[in-house]
């Protein structure tokens, strides 16, 4: 394994548990730092990360868990600051999806809320629903765009993949009427951490003609395209939405273990082993001393005994794909990632057995990243490099992936690429599975 081994004291910090929130200590690019655009910069339309789009369940008559309140509400976002009579273990219980064994319905149809329980979304569309992002609003105020109207917020259900709830309907309705709110203007895509995988889906879904119109470029911060090695070990020992630290006792553990397992979304996010291979360790069971890379998978499943998981993560790991040239997003793309800092990638746990508790002396494996995705990750989209549009992915040592959206010199190029001339896509025609014929100008 390329790596280094850490205690859980510090993998805390890796996961982000303790890092500010950006918004509180970042300041707005300054003047010197690049000249405000005078041309009609193109609308934002922001990709958050997975759990940083504010959402509510609203329960009523549950018969999940005796223990938690029959009825009631509840909201989930990170770092939620919303009281609720729901336990951190009762909200996980009552957020684990149900799955329907039924062959006649199409896989991404077969999850469902709990009886009882209905997702909602918190004003969808407006920059209060990723209030995590404040800083990055304030730079784009500061530079001519108004909330709400030039910045607004795609935000989604991080439970599910992009192929459900709704996702590509419902964004690309928001993508036009921000369109024709700023006047016909092309928007650009901003997509951070999980963010600009529901991005690229959308891309990937859309045809050329569509993307010439309504898509002026695309800025991924540290796209989780092929996923990151520590969701493997997450399945073992849970991770509390609210703050990403791990839960403290092995009910708690078991509970979100669980609620991890029913979410498609975790195994997209899942390490990609067409794109890592067998360059990092995800798991050793220090009961039988195996280890696990990312080949491994299959392996670690059927080990863990984990057979229905198994079968979601057949279908769902690497299912938006993106390097093979085909899947290709051809609009200009204006990559940033962090690096230089050590970041988990896997874990040494006890056994196989599902809610461990996370110790002080929990062995971690890093490599170099930004604190939460690793070089493996954040590099995985030099694949996009081939295209006849423009790409650029910049490389921001030192800055952690929760600090990619606040940094001043990120915002001060996402500003200035916000105002050059659109994708230009004249081919028209190709969509996912099809033979891409779409052409782009080189960047300006």
């Amino acid at each position: 394994m390329n790596g280094k081994r850490v205690t859980a004291l510090s993998a805390s910090l890796l996961l982000g548990a303790g890092l500010s929130i950006p918004g509180a200590q970042a300041s707005a690019p300054t003047a010197h730092q690049a000249p405000v655009p005078r041309s009609v910069p193109a609308p934002i339309v922001l990709f958050p990360a997975y759990h940083f789009t504010k959402v509510k369940y609203v329960v009523q008559n549950q018969k999940v868990d005796a223990s938690c309140p029959a009825s009631g509400s509840f909201e989930d976002w990170f770092l939620v600051d919303t009281p609720s009579k729901f336990s951190r273990s009762c909200q996980d219980a009552l957020m684990t999806l149900r799955y329907r064994k039924d062959s006649s319905l199409p896989f991404n149809k077969r999850f469902s809320d709990q009886k009882g329980v209905e997702f909602k979304f918190i004003d969808y569309g407006k920059t209060s629903s990723a209030p995590f992002y404040d800083a990055m609003y304030t730079a784009l105020e500061d530079a001519g765009y108004v909330r709400d109207k030039s910045i607004v917020v795609a935000g989604y259900d991080a439970r599910l993949t992009p192929d459900m709830g709704g996702f590509l309907k419902r964004t690309k309705r928001l993508i036009v009427r921000t369109y024709e709110a700023n006047g016909n203007t092309a928007v650009h895509l901003v997509g951070h951490s999980n963010g600009p995988i529901y991005a690229q889906y959308l891309l990937s879904h859309t045809s050329a003609d569509w993307k010439a119109k309504y898509i002026q470029g695309f800025t991924p911060l540290a796209g989780n395209f092929p996923g990151q090695g520590l969701l493997y070990p997450v399945i073992f020992t849970g991770l509390n939405l609210n703050d990403f630290t791990f839960p403290t006792t092995a009910s708690a553990a078991r509970t979100s273990a669980k609620m991890y397992l029913s979410a498609p979304s975790t195994y997209l996010s899942m390490a990609d082993p067409s794109i890592f291979g067998d360059r990092e360790v995800v798991m050793r069971d220090l009961s039988t001393g195996r280890e696990y890379t990312p080949m491994d998978w299959r392996q670690l499943f059927k080990d863990a005994g984990l057979a229905k998981a198994r079968s979601f993560a057949a279908h769902f790991i690497g299912s938006v794909p993106f390097a093979p040239s085909r899947y290709w997003p051809n609009v200009n793309v204006y990559a940033e990632k962090g690096s230089g800092l050590p970041t988990a990638v896997g874990a040494a746990l006890p056994s196989l057995k599902v809610g461990q508790v996370v110790t002080a002396n929990t062995e971690f494996f890093t490599r170099d990243g930004d604190s939460n995705q690793e070089n493996i990750t954040n590099n995985a989209v030099k694949a996009w490099s081939g295209m006849s549009c423009h790409f650029s992915l910049h490389n921001n040592r030192g800055v952690g992936h929760f600090d990619l959206p606040s940094d001043t010199h990120v915002l001060a190029r996402l500003i200035r690429h916000a105002a050059l001339p659109a994708t230009g896509v004249k081919e028209s025609t190709a969509i996912i599975g099809q033979s891409p014929r779409t052409r782009c100008p080189p960047c300006r």
